[in-house]
């Protein structure tokens, strides 16, 4: 039952029966949190990828564009003029 977050971020997909239904890198047990804090740590690209050889470079970029729009506050609220 796989199902990819949204067209934007069609890496990054959302299945109740992995990872508890957190957002992963392409349906693999990798949830993009985890993917996100390896680069937070300081690890290179490379190290990630030489760690976990089924992640592609293109799916951490993918989880960094997933979070950025994850991150993206709307006011439901208009200001008074």
């Amino acid at each position: 039952m796989e199902t990819a977050a949204s067209a934007a971020h069609p890496r990054i997909t959302l299945d109740p029966n992995i990872c508890h239904g957190q957002p992963t890198v392409r349906g693999l047990r990798y949830p993009v949190q985890n993917v996100l804090e390896y680069l937070a740590s300081g690890m290179s690209e490379a190290e990630i990828l030489a760690d976990y050889p089924d992640l592609e470079a293109e799916d951490l970029r993918a989880c960094q564009a997933y979070a950025a729009d994850m991150l993206q506050v709307r006011s439901i609220f208009r200001l008074a003029s």
